[in-house]
């Protein structure tokens, strides 16, 4: 792991997350019904390239993938600064921006946050960008203030994988990944899991 992954909040809570989007993407991959074409590690032969990857993508090392990660997936879309405030939901955000690209699951988790705060009563509306910062987060901190640190996870979870099932249904031509989809990235993140942030 590089210096800079160190240096951010939550790195050994980041480390077990990405070993988890490891362990669920799998290895090699070339599906010609994918539009992401040849995968490894989860990682496409475009998002490799363009992070100057030049090998055969059978051969991409998992130190790369996990850097292209962090990167790409982690400290760009400022997904840590959740990881630090709840790591059960920083999972969700992080694993599903891998499957979706980051704008989307931080658009649902935006969302999520301005459907749980009682109409502004408990907290104002974040704008729904895709952007994650300082508002987003102060917004979450606000709700587990509200809520308690396990029952605003459980919410925002459950609401997140409410907004990517009815994403994945909208996706018509890609049904054949659709079964897939659903059985490893709706609930994959354990409500259990927040039980651990009391």
């Amino acid at each position: 792991m590089k210096t800079s992954t160190k240096a951010a909040g939550g790195a050994g809570a980041i480390v077990a997350i990405i070993a988890a989007v490891f362990a669920l993407e799998g290895g090699y991959v070339n599906n010609p019904k994918d539009p992401g074409g040849e995968t490894n590690h989860g990682i496409t032969k475009n998002v490799a390239v363009a992070h100057g990857y030049t090998g055969p993508m059978k051969e991409l090392p998992k130190e790369k993938a996990f850097d292209i990660y962090y990167e790409d997936y982690v400290r760009k879309p400022n997904f840590h600064l959740i990881v630090d405030a709840s790591p059960a939901v920083g999972e969700k955000v992080i694993d599903a921006g891998v499957n979706t690209g980051p704008s989307r699951p931080a658009r649902w988790f935006q969302t999520a946050l301005n459907s749980l705060n009682r109409d502004g009563k408990d907290y104002p509306a974040v704008q729904v960008d895709g952007a994650v910062g300082p508002a987003t987060v102060r917004a979450y901190q606000s709700l587990q203030r509200v809520r308690g640190k396990v029952l605003a996870c459980q919410l925002v979870i459950k609401l997140m994988d409410a907004q990517q099932a009815v994403y994945y249904m909208g996706l018509t031509n890609l049904k054949t990944f659709t079964p897939g989809w659903v059985d490893h990235r709706i609930g994959n993140v354990p409500l259990s899991r927040c039980l651990d942030e009391r």
